[in-house]
C-alpha cells in the first residue's frame, strides 16, 4: 500500500513538472509572437519616431524580464515542492522561571549574609555589578558573558582599571571616562566579553568606601563574588535540567 501511495505521488509530482515545463514553453512562444509584427513593421522602415524605437526597446525589456521569471519558476518547480517545518509553539515551562528566579534570590541572601561578616569595614558584596552578573548567570547561562573566562578577567580587569584611573585623574568625569573606555578597549584585546563589569570602574570611583581596598578592590568584591555566584550557578542549571514541571 504504501508503495502504491509512494508511486502515485511520484507520478503526480513528475505531471506537475511537465505542465510547468509546457507552460512556460506556450508562454515563451507567445511573446514572440506578440513582438514579430513589431520588429518586422520597424525592419521595413526608415525614420522611424524615436518614440516607437523607446516602445519597441521597452516590449524587448519587458518580455526578457518575463522569460527570466518564468525559467525560475520552472526551475522552481522541477526542484519539487519545498517542506516548510511550522515553528514550535511550546512555551516557557514554570521550572524555566522557577529555578532563576530561585537562584537569585538565593545568591541575593549568600551575599547579605556575608555582608554581615565584612560589616566592619564599611564595605558590602550586594553590589550592583553582581546583580547583573545574576541576570547573566541565571537566564542566559549559555551566552558569552556567562563563560567562566570572561567572566573573571573582565572582573578583575576593569577592578583594577578603576583604582588605576582614581589614582591618576582623581574622582571626576575625566576618570570616569578614561576607566570606561580602558574597559572596554581590555574586554575587546582580552576577548573577555563581559558588561556588567565595565559598571566595577565606576562603582569604585564614586564610592568613597571602597577607597581604602586600594588595588585589593580588584578581587573584592566582583570577583568574590562571581564565586559565591558560579557555585550558585551550577545548582540552578542541575536543577533546571533535571527536574521539569
Amino acid at each position: 500500500m504504501a508503495s502504491l501511495q509512494s508511486q502515485s505521488l511520484l507520478g503526480i509530482g513528475s505531471s506537475s513538472i511537465v505542465l510547468a515545463r509546457a507552460r512556460v514553453q506556450q508562454c515563451l512562444a507567445a511573446a514572440s509572437r506578440s513582438h514579430a509584427p513589431l520588429l518586422q513593421a520597424n525592419g521595413g522602415r526608415t525614420g522611424l519616431p524615436s518614440s516607437s524605437i523607446l516602445n519597441a526597446g521597452n516590449a524587448i525589456s519587458f518580455s526578457r524580464r518575463r522569460r527570466k521569471d518564468l525559467r525560475v519558476v520552472a526551475e522552481a518547480a522541477a526542484a519539487g515542492p519545498t517542506k516548510v517545518t511550522p515553528a514550535s509553539s511550546g512555551g516557557v515551562s514554570i521550572s524555566d522561571v522557577l529555578w532563576p528566579s530561585a537562584g537569585a534570590f538565593l545568591a541575593m541572601a549568600v551575599l547579605g549574609k556575608m555582608d554581615q561578616v565584612v560589616a566592619f569595614k564599611g564595605v558590602s558584596l550586594t553590589i550592583p555589578p553582581l546583580g547583573a552578573v545574576c541576570c547573566v548567570l541565571f537566564s542566559a547561562p549559555d551566552s558569552p558573558a556567562a563563560k567562566k573566562y570572561n567572566m573573571f578577567v573582565a572582573q578583575i580587569g576593569c577592578a583594577a582599571l578603576g583604582v588605576l584611573a582614581l589614582s591618576l585623574f582623581g574622582p571626576g568625569w575625566l576618570a570616569r571616562g578614561a576607566a570606561l573606555s580602558a574597559c572596554i578597549a581590555f574586554m575587546t584585546i582580552t576577548g573577555a566579553s563581559h558588561p556588567p563589569a565595565a559598571s566595577l570602574p565606576l562603582l569604585f570611583i564614586d564610592g568613597p568606601k571602597f577607597h581604602s581596598l586600594q588595588l585589593w578592590y580588584a578581587l573584592f568584591p566582583g570577583a568574590v563574588g562571581c564565586i559565591v555566584l558560579c557555585l550558585i550557578q551550577e545548582v540552578v542549571v542541575y536543577l533546571k535540567k533535571n527536574i521539569k514541571f
